[in-house]
């Protein structure tokens, strides 16, 4: 995999052609560099243009991210991921932000303009695409729990209303948080049935045959306890953890011994990459996300 560079890189940056980047703290750990650079490699089979992109990755401490952005923009970088810590930082430094990402309050992908940064959200389209392809189940008409309160169930539960689902039921274990995104989701609900629960509460009443997503960070640790008792719920249709690593969390086990339809994150990532990965380079999403998706797999079992 690349090195990982810093910004003092950056603000010697000379390097002719197309650049992309992923910006993060910590950052050793992305595979987004691996699953593009896979990606721009099979678009210069095709197209010679694609042999001058090249995705870097750069650890970014969030009191730099200010800086960081005016010098990828004056370098003409075409396009940029953020992940963790950046995603809600970044709201607020970009000349413009569309699509669901205003919404959702974080963006995750921009798209250079002369005018300054294009701040894009992908998470969504992610998710719904990654659930469809690896559970072939989707949010229109579904009865959907949601484990968690944070920047990632805030985006998870955008996509479910904006998609249509049935029913929506957050649960969290701090009421705060809870409270704080159903009263930020209440003008996207329409009609929809939007309610909160306690991780603890007793869940009986909830519908069967829901979609569960765990927005949680229960599970990026293999010795953290599952978020939620699957067996202290209706049973759901299936599981879908939002987690990638490790592959196999303590609620995907519980979900498996239980014989429940379930997926890690993998494929969330996958497609959230190759919607970015659309919208620096026109080419459609479903075109680059099968290498993505063989580029991802191979590095996560190196």
């Amino acid at each position: 995999m690349d090195s990982v560079l810093t910004l003092r890189d950056l603000e010697s940056w000379s390097r002719p052609g197309v650049s992309l980047a992923v910006l993060g703290q910590p950052i050793r750990h992305s595979i987004s560099p691996v699953m593009h650079n896979a990606a721009l490699a099979e678009l210069t089979r095709q197209d010679a243009q694609f042999s001058e992109w090249k995705y870097f990755r750069f650890e970014i401490a969030p009191e730099d991210l200010r800086h960081a952005l005016g010098l990828l923009h004056r370098a003409k970088f075409r396009g940029v991921n953020l992940t963790v810590p950046h995603k809600v930082l970044a709201f607020d430094l970009v000349a413009s932000v569309v699509g669901t990402a205003q919404a959702v309050g974080a963006v995750n992908t921009l798209l250079w303009t002369e005018g300054g940064w294009i701040g894009h959200n992908t998470d969504g389209y992610g998710l719904a695409a990654g659930l469809h392809e690896s559970l072939g189940q989707d949010f229109a008409g579904a009865h959907v729990l949601l484990l968690g309160a944070g920047g990632a169930a805030r985006s998870a539960a955008v996509e479910c209303l904006r998609r249509q689902c049935a029913t929506l039921a957050i649960a969290n274990r701090t009421r705060g948080n809870l409270a704080a995104l159903l009263e930020a989701l209440a003008p996207l609900a329409g009609r929809i049935p939007v309610r909160g629960i306690g991780l603890a509460d007793g869940a009986a009443d909830l519908s069967a045959n829901a979609i569960v997503l765990n927005a949680t960070s229960a599970g990026l640790r293999e010795s953290d306890p599952a978020p939620i008792d699957l067996q202290r719920i209706p049973r759901p249709a299936s599981v879908y953890e939002m987690i990638y690593n490790p592959p196999l969390t303590s609620l995907l086990r519980q979900a498996r011994a239980m014989g429940v339809p379930s997926a890690n994150g993998l494929s969330m990532l996958v497609h959230q990459g190759a919607k970015a990965l659309e919208i620096w380079s026109g080419i459609p999403a479903a075109r680059t996300s099968p290498f993505m998706q063989a580029a991802a797999a191979g590095a996560l079992a190196g």
